[in-house]
């Protein structure tokens, strides 16, 4: 006697993505400090049909939400959770800018430990080039 085979969330995910015919979910990542350039990458990866989220949050520049210390430190805790489940959720992934600091080398390697694709508007910055 076979068993079905029980789907992974990954799977599940991915099968009520081609049921709704979505297109393809592109993650931004990168420095913040690269903000306006990926902007630029999500009007280009729009305009060519597909699903963009992207960082919405810039610590680096002042704001009210993140002056006290210890809740800004909070926050980008939090803020790098949900950028986890970004590349969870998407189908591949676009690093934006010609650097690569810590975090973003770390989103790279999650996105990879998942088997996501992995784009670089400057492939040379590609950790594992």
């Amino acid at each position: 006697m076979s068993y079905p085979h029980v789907l992974t969330p990954e799977e599940r995910l991915a099968e009520a993505k081609k049921q709704l015919n979505l297109p393809r979910i592109v993650v931004i990542c990168g420095s913040t400090r690269f903000m306006t350039e990926m902007t630029e990458a999500d009007l280009r990866e729009t305009k060519a049909g597909r699903i963009v989220v992207k960082p919405g949050c810039d610590m680096k520049s002042p704001h009210e939400l993140w002056s006290d210390p210890v809740e800004a430190e909070a926050l980008k805790v939090r803020l790098d959770d949900l950028h986890r489940a970004k590349i969870r959720l998407a189908d591949e992934v676009l690093v934006v800018g010609d650097y690569i600091g810590d975090s973003t080398r770390a989103e790279i390697a999650y996105a990879r430990s998942l088997a996501k694709p992995v784009r670089f508007t400057h492939p040379e910055v590609d950790p594992d080039a």
